[in-house]
């Protein structure tokens, strides 16, 4: 059993490394590119998101290296997410692919629904190696979160232009090298190091903006054009409504993890411009908006695939939501034909419409 999955920004370090602490065979499709959205974009749905476009492209790719079995995240409405397995999986059997699916999803009746898909991955593994296998791979998302994290807020105050994005791909190699848990405590420090050592000019001023929205445009750098290292060489630091790690916490583990960034606390501030469940991360993206507001940031990206119906739904209630908490914000749509000229062109401008409302709001 070869076993791949779609990428998803460096979800590919912790699930790969869950799966190779098991000893099971990890095939990686290419990093997502043109002809990755190429493929999905030719055989899927014209009508589907670019997250399912981008996927498909995937796995077409991974078969090309050999990989047999494809698994999967699941789920449930009102995001058309839950569904894309199987759409793809029918997909790829018409193109005359022979992939395995093995889709993991919340149980409909009984948590055994759960443990036998589980069992079609791990096999006659015990049920402690497959938790140790989890929480490894949980330790991992946790590393790559805390280097990425550490580049956003050094890339606008880089000395040497670029030098940040080198560091960070040094730090996320050592992580993803890592094959134990002794091993990645120490990666992870590595990693840390790397990123310290980049000169930075610490008194440089600069502009903070969060960039909210849907997971898979947030997190996969080929999807929102590497959004976050243009504002950061525009001299923004950014933050991410939504880091792997957390979100694993919210819903895989419950929240048990605790001292942990939640989302929960986005639902909660939502009101009373949204008071329920729209699918996705609609109800967090509603939310997170006062609470940027009260840290301290100058605005706000939405970025969401195009025809996403929770994130549109959003998008409709965040012009009173910005008014009412007087922090500007500009929504990003992507898909296959969205192009990095136009969004550097959007950027600066509303860069330079932050930067020019604080000037003023100090000057007065």
């Amino acid at each position: 059993m070869k076993v791949t999955f779609p990428h998803m920004g460096n979800l590919y370090i912790c699930v790969k490394g869950m799966l190779e602490y098991l000893d099971i065979e990890v095939v990686l499709p290419p990093p997502s590119s043109k002809r990755t959205l190429t493929l999905g974009a030719k055989h899927g749905p014209e009508f589907a998101c670019m997250p399912l476009k981008l996927n498909l492209g995937n796995l077409i790719e991974a078969s090309e290296l050999g990989a047999d079995t494809i698994m999967m995240a699941g789920g449930c409405g009102p995001c058309r997410f839950g569904y894309y397995a199987q759409v793809e999986y029918s997909i790829l059997r018409d193109l005359g692919y022979d992939y395995n699916m093995v889709v993991l999803e919340p149980p409909e009746k009984s948590i055994t629904e759960l443990t036998s898909r589980v069992r079609q991955i791990t096999g006659k593994k015990s049920w402690w190696k497959v938790i140790q296998a989890i929480r490894y791979g949980y330790l991992k998302s946790r590393a790559v979160d805390e280097v990425e994290l550490m580049s956003f807020q050094i890339r606008p105050r880089e000395i040497v232009k670029g030098e940040t994005d080198r560091a960070l791909a040094q730090a996320l190699k050592e992580i993803d090298s890592a094959s134990t848990v002794q091993e990645l405590k120490l990666a992870e420090m590595r990693g840390k190091k790397i990123m310290q050592d980049v000169a930075v000019d610490p008194n440089r001023p600069v502009t903070k903006i969060a960039l909210v929205g849907e997971i898979f445009t947030l997190l996969e750098p080929f999807a929102n054009h590497n959004i976050e290292r243009i504002l950061g060489r525009m001299g923004v630091e950014v933050d991410r409504s939504i880091y792997l790690s957390e979100w694993i916490n919210d819903h895989l583990f419950m929240g048990l993890l605790k001292g942990i960034r939640s989302t929960k606390e986005y639902c909660n501030n939502a009101a009373p411009f949204l008071n329920h469940f729209v699918g996705g991360h609609g109800l967090e993206t509603v939310g997170s908006v006062p609470v940027y507001a009260r840290q301290g940031f100058q605005g706000i990206i939405q970025i969401f695939p195009f025809t996403c119906m929770p994130e549109i739904v959003a998008e409709s209630l965040l012009p009173r939501v910005s008014a009412a908490n007087d922090i500007p914000v500009m929504t990003l749509i992507m898909d296959e034909h969205s192009g990095e000229a136009g969004l550097i062109t959007r950027l600066e401008a509303f860069v330079d419409l932050l930067e020019h409302k604080h000037k003023n709001a100090s000057a007065n």
